[in-house]
């Protein structure tokens, strides 16, 4: 429907009148070496934290893109104290995102002003927009589901950060929703778009270190974000929400609890319900490409066994410490620890090669591993020209993006899972094909409850 100021709008337009002869430039018709209107993809972004705004620019500095709408909770017009930012990201928010993005088409040599992007608070009218081909979903965990469904409802194609989801049944929904309506989804576990990533995988496809029998994760918690939640005593009162934050659809589907300025921007991710702490952070770069590597995209472990420390907090219910053991249908078994070097080892009965993440720099046990050139008749997988243009290239061509939706909720539901085992403190077994487990007490925490109204 439309209302009177949508109407007035296009009345304004369409009776413009055309006292001079329009000048088009050549740009605007693909001259020049620049893409033509009929060949750029237009996109909204959804979520403008650190995040959100990193790939904001990403998409920015493509040439046959245009970024057209703006959406989120926070204004970026009030206290940032009160929001506790994450130390180095002050300037979070709509407003600032808005100058991001001019200064970001400056560097690209294109002159933008503050009325050449809609801004939005709801994300339900950015994708009621016509005009919007793709969306970017940056926002915190527990909103992704719900927004990438919406997304896919509404036709557009969507760039959505990693984990996928926030919950199992939530990622099929996503799947599913996807998939009905023929859209494009690229996860944001962008590890898998490094080029060196994606050459260790041939080195063990092609039998360099032999016959890949076990995979080793790390995923350390010794930055100071995590000294600080091992110290947190509170307490966490109440306090204020802050000016152009607008707390109860930044909640959305989450339980309702006071403001309290821990709870929100970049620390929910230590909070269970919005988030799933290293496990599900970190977690859906280095798990993902233990799934990659043992060309168990489609599938899962069968067996997962995890043990952890949980903060002790008033507020931060992640864990901090654990181990875990996944055992996959071939044979194959997944180890993993929140200590070493970031990233996963690849240990055949031949030799190992380690990733390092984030970079994807390669270790092995021999160096002349390293060396080896892939011959023509052996196993090759695409090379990526970047995670962003390769959703962008997928977009155009309709064909899956390297992390596609169910990539990433098969790499997402490990993380949840290891999370409920230890919860549950009880190993799981799992059938990856019918996504169910033989326990009740784990199928039971497979989809979160939401709040009214939200649900899926």
């Amino acid at each position: 429907m439309m209302n009177r100021r949508t109407f007035l709008k296009s009345l304004s337009c369409s009776i413009g009148v055309a006292t001079a002869p329009v000048i088009i430039p050549g740009s605007a018709l693909g001259k020049n070496g620049a893409v033509a209107p009929s060949d750029r993809i237009v996109i909204g972004c959804i979520g403008l934290g650190g995040q959100g705004t990193h790939n904001m620019r990403a998409f920015i500095n493509q040439p046959d893109t245009e970024i057209r709408a703006l959406c989120d909770v926070d204004e970026g017009v009030g206290d940032f104290d009160m929001l506790y930012q994450e130390p180095g990201n002050r300037d979070a928010g709509l407003q600032p995102a808005v100058e991001k993005a001019i200064d970001a088409y400056k560097n690209r040599g294109a002159v933008k002003k503050p009325a050449d992007f809609s801004t939005f608070i709801d994300f339900r009218e950015l994708l009621a927009r016509q005009d919007i081909d793709a969306v970017t979903v940056c926002t915190p965990d527990h909103w992704h589901g719900l927004i990438s469904i919406a997304a896919a409802q509404a036709g557009k194609d969507i760039y959505c950060e990693k984990p996928l989801v926030n919950s199992v049944i939530e990622g099929r929904e996503v799947c599913d929703a996807v998939q009905q309506h023929n859209r494009i989804l690229q996860t944001g576990s962008h590890e898998r778009s490094n080029n060196s990533v994606r050459y260790a995988y041939e080195l063990v496809a092609n039998g360099r270190i032999g016959t890949l029998k076990e995979i080793h994760v790390n995923m350390p918690n010794s930055d100071d974000h995590h000294m600080t939640l091992r110290q947190d005593n509170g307490p966490h009162p109440e306090m204020p929400i802050p000016k152009g934050f607008h707390y109860d659809l930044w909640l959305g589907p989450a339980s309702w609890a006071p403001y309290t300025k821990k709870r929100a921007h970049f620390w929910w991710r230590f909070i269970l319900e919005t988030g799933g702490g290293e496990m599900t952070d970190r977690g859906a770069h280095i798990i993902d490409l233990a799934q990659f590597m043992n060309d168990a995209d489609d599938s899962g472990p069968i067996t997962l066994e995890a043990t952890g420390e949980q903060v002790k907090s008033k507020l931060f219910d992640c864990f901090i410490e654990y181990k875990f053991e996944c055992r996959y249908k071939n044979g194959l078994k997944l180890f993993g620890t929140s200590e070493g070097d970031r990233g996963l080892k690849l240990v055949g009965d031949q030799g190992w090669i380690f990733i390092h993440i984030h970079g994807g720099r390669l270790e092995a046990s021999n160096p002349d591993i390293l060396k080896s050139v892939i011959g023509p008749n052996e196993i090759h997988t695409q090379y990526s020209p970047g995670h962003h243009r390769n959703f962008l290239d997928a977009v155009k061509s309709r064909k899956k993006a390297i992390a596609h939706e169910e990539i990433g909720h098969r790499t997402a539901t490990i993380c949840h899972l290891l999370n409920i085992g230890m919860l549950l403190n009880k190993p799981i077994s799992w059938d990856p094909v019918k996504e169910i487990s033989t326990d009740d007490a784990v199928n039971k925490m497979l989809k979160r409850p939401m709040r009214s109204p939200w649900r899926l």
